[in-house]
């Protein structure tokens, strides 16, 4: 039987509750949420089905061991104390990443030297060999997080963060991240039970994650590697069985999923990575202008995306918004539109008053995700 141990899943700030929502619906213990990170427990069976199945998750970490770290002397002794030929073999090669929150350390390159010092040591002494330090490919790598007093020591289980999804092969000037898209049709509500347009669809993404979350297909089935391949208990017997049962739950998906962009190549590149993902039945993208359009299907629309916000496009932006809040009013009724924007002060000009308000960070970039509730007809009528 596989022993439970502690995970952490890092994510971005404002998802931390989406996050532990979608950990408690796969089935972790204990979960507990902090400041862009959400902790919980699992067996090494759940910790693949986790790396497969989060949308919202950056990386997820296996803490191993925590020691007071004060001084270069105490954290060499802090490392030196796990026993890494449970981890690693004179044969392999690892890499140490650190994040650093201390004043007794603010070079996070000589504490990723002192932990690679200590890890050699102790191979030396007991084998006259030591495993190599290898940045790209490493067998394993190591997390070294110092929080004032105390180091964390983790394994890292996913290697490159979770937002390589595997589809995405071509990109526009500003690609939206995979997990930043996933998490914002989260907590847009969406679930897959409705019509779904994005209108400015750059190259895709928004449509690739919200056909996923329509279909309960895993986040990362199209992944090259987990970083846990490579390590010395990989099970591939029992990541295939994990990966069998999770590919029996996706359902079925009623509605249409549909993405507009002005830009041929924008066209091009989002068909290219829809399939890619394996999507392109339940996708398709047209060469169309959002503000030269009209609501196409019956019911209900759900609508997400994710506008220019004059950061690194050259466009007007007070005549842009403006725009996107005519074409909401005038043609597309019975919606929920949902966009997100670094350009707080151009969401003056959108002319409607917007439902919610969310925080969020568009990398640096601190942002809003906005909802307007466009209604068939006027407000008033709707309540009357």
């Amino acid at each position: 039987m596989e022993q439970n141990f502690k995970m952490v899943a890092k994510t971005f700030f404002g998802f931390e509750e989406i996050l532990a929502k979608e950990l408690q619906q796969l089935g972790a213990q204990n979960v507990e949420k902090g400041t862009r990170v959400v902790s919980f427990v699992g067996d090494k069976g759940f910790m693949y089905k986790a790396n497969l199945s989060l949308r919202t998750a950056l990386k997820i970490l296996k803490p191993i061991k925590t020691f007071k770290a004060y001084n270069d002397n105490s954290l060499y002794k802090g490392v030196q104390s796990v026993d890494w030929t449970e981890y690693l073999s004179e044969h392999n090669t690892f890499v140490v990443e650190t994040t650093l929150h201390s004043e007794h350390f603010n070079h996070s390159q000589f504490v990723a030297l002192k932990t690679k010092d200590a890890i050699v040591d102790q191979f030396r002494e007991k084998t006259g060999k030591r495993p190599n330090i290898d940045k790209d490919f490493p067998d394993l790598r190591i997390h070294i997080h110092i929080d004032r007093d105390f180091a964390t020591i983790s394994l890292d289980t996913s290697g490159a963060s979770l937002h390589h999804r595997g589809y995405r092969s071509a990109t526009n000037i500003a690609p939206i991240n995979e997990v930043l898209a996933a998490g914002m049709l989260l907590l847009t509500g969406w679930e897959g039970n409705s019509h779904f347009l994005d209108p400015m669809c750059g190259s895709g993404t928004i449509l690739a994650e919200a056909a996923m979350i329509a279909c309960n297909i895993p986040a990362n089935i199209n992944r090259k590697e987990f970083a846990f391949e490579r390590w010395k208990d990989w099970d591939s017997e029992l990541f295939d069985m994990i990966l069998e049962s999770l590919l029996k739950k996706t359902r079925e998906f009623h509605y249409t999923i549909t993405g507009y962009d002005k830009a041929p190549s924008a066209v091009s590149k989002a068909k290219d990575n829809i399939r890619n993902a394996n999507l392109d039945d339940y996708i398709s993208i047209r060469h169309e202008d959002f503000f030269q359009t009209e609501k196409m299907c019956e019911g209900p629309l759900h609508i997400v995306f994710n506008p220019p916000y004059g950061e690194r496009l050259n466009i007007e932006m007070e005549r842009f918004y403006r725009e996107i809040g005519d074409t909401l009013k005038r043609n597309y009724p019975n919606t929920n539109a949902w966009f997100i924007t670094a350009n707080l002060e151009a969401l003056k000009f959108v002319g409607l008053k917007p439902s919610r308000k969310i925080k969020l960070f568009n990398g640096k970039l601190e942002a809003r995700l906005v909802k307007y509730e466009m209604y068939e007809g006027s407000k008033r009528a709707k309540f009357n």
